[in-house]
């Protein structure tokens, strides 16, 4: 239960300096400085506003270059290469690469420029096309489609949404005008959706024809405007559509040609980040006309040699001290091997508060015995045991995140293999089901340890009730000592031991009742001295709970039914108790679905056809069950830690530790610390 004790550093510097403390930090990864908005007639922020968003847009062109880059020149990666962490860059390399930052930037410029002109050509396609498309009915007319009037007669092209012949044409042009107009009427093309019709009329007729013409919906074509025939204007057209392709792909060959220098973009990218997040910092340091201030926090054991670095190379003044009793100091965790993992869970509910201890390694024991009664199976342990260790042994270069987590379920696949000795499972009954259908041995079998929750669910829930109690228990101890270290000695005693009396004492009487032993299947039954001096102190730390439950009120009614309150909180303790019921229903439903899929596979017999069914069934049946499972063993492993057992000494509320600190995707800086 460990927490990093954490110092307080002030650091004073020239502000010729300022800019290599501050990289020198960044680069150290191990002070969290305090950023001050106040200012006052003395110290001043800087307003380093433009620059910040200057570098947050040059990080993010690279990016964005980045994701077009991939688009055409997808980068080839392996199964494990998810897991790696940033890769590491040696100082010298960091400062060779610095120099050419500019020299990338017009790269990644380069590429999204080309990534431009791609789709303005992917733009202007649809355009041709759809022009295409309007001229194909019209490709046998051997005229342009506007050819324009001669000196006695006019002429119409356009489109009816219908089939139509020229008699109809004739004949509706006749009945608008009231007589017959001399006209002449091609279709050029005619479908049940759209018929193409050339019309030539005298000029003085062009009213009478223009308002038949409306009458059949007629309308222009699309593309008349050229002075080429359809046939030669769609040969131009396709030119172009293929220019604008050839285009295309032109420019997207120029883009893959910079895959050779993905990892330059990805350093532009991570660098220009940096800078950013360093200007955000500089805007919150107070500074003077010739000097500047850093405050911060540090860890202990860090703080003594980080300032004999930065004294030695900065003319800087650099000093350590005790936080102040009531500074929010950041929290640091450190545990063991076993405990480091369950971190993360710890984590991901809540830092430990002021004055809290850190839960990490007694939830740690608790977190691995609830997973593994959970999968229960020592074939999914062995899967998942050395699944993971395969991972932790292939990717060297973890996330430190991703490698907690791998290290949780690879010790969480230990204890499923141990619980599922103790239960006698390997992917379920599989030893049986085999042995019985393929060599007709139905006597072999995976004994159980212990005992089979299949025909003995009653005991295995008392096991896990049992277990509920020890961990809810376990929590009221953590209060009392946390109570004491921090001498507060009323609330010790009524806060937990009171609580130990009411909840402790019931148990031990209902131990007594042979209804509830019975019920529960135990072979024992509390004797009635025992019961009596468990009921008398059940009673004693109830009417302590009904006291002393509102004891901050000064009003003695309204005290007293804030203790009756409090005492009907007891019900709460039954229902976190119940709650430990979801060990057996888990490890049932694993061993259940489990034998499920076993016999789905064994139901064709001792076939050629058969073993192989058997062996796909067998495969994703499990697969499955396995995915699903182990999902399940971690959400309510964590639910268990989170209501049932943090819930009764741990408010949390701490802050987290954030150093400045290189914040990049791609790459870090090897720096000694």
């Amino acid at each position: 239960m460990a927490k990093i004790p954490v110092k307080r550093i002030f650091i004073c510097g020239l502000k010729k300096d300022r800019k290599h403390v501050l990289e020198s930090i960044q680069m150290e990864g191990v002070v969290e400085i305090i950023r001050r908005d106040e200012e006052d007639e003395y110290l001043k922020a800087m307003d380093v506003m433009p620059q910040k968003l200057q570098f947050d847009k040059n990080s993010n062109v690279a990016e964005q270059a980045l994701t077009v880059l991939e688009r055409y020149a997808h980068e080839q990666k392996g199964l494990l290469d998810s897991f790696e962490d940033a890769r590491e860059l040696s100082r010298e390399d960091y400062d060779r690469q610095t120099a050419h930052a500019e020299e990338y930037l017009c790269m990644a410029d380069d590429i999204l420029k080309l990534q431009k002109r791609i789709d303005e050509d992917r733009e202007e396609l649809p355009k041709i096309e759809s022009r295409q498309e309007a001229l194909r009915p019209w490709v046998s007319f051997d005229l342009p489609l506007d050819p324009g009037d001669t000196a006695y007669t006019t002429t119409f092209t356009g489109t009816v949404d219908r089939e139509i012949s020229e008699q109809e044409v004739l004949e509706a042009i006749e009945e608008s005008a009231g007589e017959a107009i001399p006209a002449e009427v091609s279709v050029v093309s005619a479908s049940k959706e759209m018929s193409c019709l050339f019309i030539i009329c005298l000029k003085k007729d062009r009213q009478a024809v223009a308002e038949a013409l409306k009458i059949l919906d007629f309308s222009a074509p699309k593309s008349r405007s050229s002075a080429l025939v359809p046939s030669e204007e769609l040969r131009r057209l396709e030119s172009q559509r293929q220019e604008l392709l050839r285009d295309m792909d032109e420019k997207k060959a120029a883009i893959a040609a910079y895959a050779a220098r993905r990892d330059d973009l990805k350093f532009a990218s991570d660098y220009y980040a940096m800078r950013a997040e360093k200007y955000s910092v500089l805007a919150g340091l107070p500074q003077s006309g010739s000097a500047f201030f850093i405050e911060g926090y540090v860890p202990e054991a860090l703080g003594e040699a980080l300032c004999r670095r930065l004294t030695e190379r900065y003319d800087v003044a650099c000093e350590l001290m005790e936080p102040g009793p009531d500074e929010d100091v950041p929290v640091i965790l450190r545990n063991g091997v076993l405990s480091e993992p369950v971190e993360a869970v710890v984590e991901s509910y809540s830092m430990p508060g002021k004055g809290e201890i850190d839960p990490t390694r007694i939830t740690s024991i608790f977190y691995y015995i609830f997973f593994g009664m959970m999968l229960s199976d020592a074939g999914y342990g062995l899967l998942l045991t050395f699944g993971t260790a395969l991972i932790l042994m292939k990717v060297r270069n973890m996330k430190p995140g991703t490698r907690k987590m791998m290290k949780l379920f690879f010790y969480g696949g230990i204890s499923t293999i141990f619980w599922g000795l103790m239960f006698g499972s390997f992917f379920g009954n599989s030893v049986n089901v085999i042995a019985t259908t393929f060599f007709g041995r139905p006597d072999i079998s995976l004994k159980p340890l212990w005992l089979d929750p299949m025909s003995e669910p009653m005991r295995y829930l008392v096991f896990a009730f049992a277990c509920g109690i020890v961990h809810i228990f376990t929590g009221l101890a953590i209060k009392l000592y946390q109570c004491i270290r921090q001498k507060d000695y009323m609330s010790a005693f009524c806060d937990a031991v009171l609580w130990f009396m009411f909840v402790g004492g019931g148990i031990v009487y209902l131990l007594s009742m042979p209804m509830i032993t019975g019920m529960m299947g135990l072979s024992f039954t509390v004797g009635a001295t025992p019961a009596a001096i468990a009921g008398a102190v059940a009673v004693a730390g109830c009417i302590g709970v009904v006291l002393t439950g509102g004891r901050e009120s000064k009003n003695w009614f309204k005290r007293i039914l804030k203790g009756l309150y409090a005492a009907y909180g007891v019900t709460s303790y039954l229902s976190d108790i119940l709650s430990y019921s979801r060990l057996l229903a888990l490890g049932l439903a694993t061993g259940v679905i489990a034998q499920v899929f076993n016999q789905m596979g064994s139901m064709l017999g001792a076939t050629w056809y058969g073993a192989l069914i058997f062996i796909l069934i067998f495969m994703i049946g499990h697969v499955l069950n396995i995915a699903i499972n182990v999902l399940g063993a971690y959400v309510h492993t964590n639910r268990l830690q989170f209501v049932e057992f943090f819930g009764k000494f741990y408010d949390g509320g701490g802050k987290s530790f954030e150093p400045f600190t290189e914040k990049t995707r791609y790459f870090k800086v090897k720096e000694d610390k």
